[in-house]
């Protein structure tokens, strides 16, 4: 199956029947049918994890005009590498390594051609449940905080949005990266620490400095034997 016919059944509409059986199959056994070739389970297993793929792609990458794109394109190689999925570790663990490889090759080819396609200027959603006031200053936090994240270097900014934000321990992301979790560790303790010297450039966000120097270390072990340098 080419990469049109993949994107038509991701915009199909199987047959309300099918949707529901496979809506009640555990992960494992929709795999194993995808496998096997069958579309609808691959639908079925899209429309499960699409919001999960979408919302690292959002971390990773910010509000894009081809978030779209990138999200089709996790999913096109997600068809495309299934058969070699063995089960040895979760699915979503090699969904998570998918969307991360899929996002940094977008990043590479995107810094070796001229930029055509513009950011957007942001689509945080205003919160309803605070007042004028209050969201703008919450929406100010999220776009400096956004800021300070992207001015990590790739391999770091890539382990702290899986651990800080994806809430995934240093374990799984060792997995998904390729990387000893000592290394994942190293990577997590200098992004923190980069992380905590910048925010004192962000008045906005001056009272998440203590929160990041005083939180819970990773795994409450401080790399040694490497600088910052040599986890670049």
């Amino acid at each position: 199956m080419d990469a049109l016919a993949v994107n038509r059944l991701l915009a199909g509409h199987p047959a309300r029947s099918r949707v529901s059986l496979y809506a009640v199959l555990d992960t494992d056994e929709m795999v194993a049918r995808c496998q096997k070739g069958d579309g609808a389970a691959f639908r079925q297993l899209f429309l499960r994890h699409r919001g999960e793929v979408a919302r690292l792609v959002f971390r990773m990458v910010g509000p894009r005009s081809d978030l779209e794109d990138i999200i089709q394109e996790v999913f096109l190689q997600v068809h495309r590498s299934l058969k070699d999925f063995r089960s040895q570790s979760k699915f979503t663990t090699w969904l998570h390594r998918v969307t991360v490889n899929v996002v940094l090759m977008q990043k590479r080819s995107a810094r070796s051609r001229p930029q055509l396609i513009h950011p957007l200027v942001d689509d945080t959603q205003a919160d309803s449940g605070l007042q004028p006031d209050e969201d703008v200053a919450r929406l100010e936090r999220v776009r400096a905080f956004r800021r300070l994240v992207d001015r990590l270097v790739e391999k770091k900014r890539t382990v702290f949005v899986l651990h800080e934000l994806e809430g995934l321990s240093p374990a799984e992301i060792a997995k998904i990266v390729d990387a000893p979790v000592l290394t994942v560790r190293t990577r997590l303790f200098y992004a923190r620490r980069e992380l905590v010297e910048m925010l004192k450039e962000e008045p906005c966000l001056a009272g998440f400095s203590e929160t990041f120097a005083k939180g819970e270390a990773v795994d409450d072990v401080e790399p040694t034997g490497k600088t910052a340098e040599e986890v670049r």
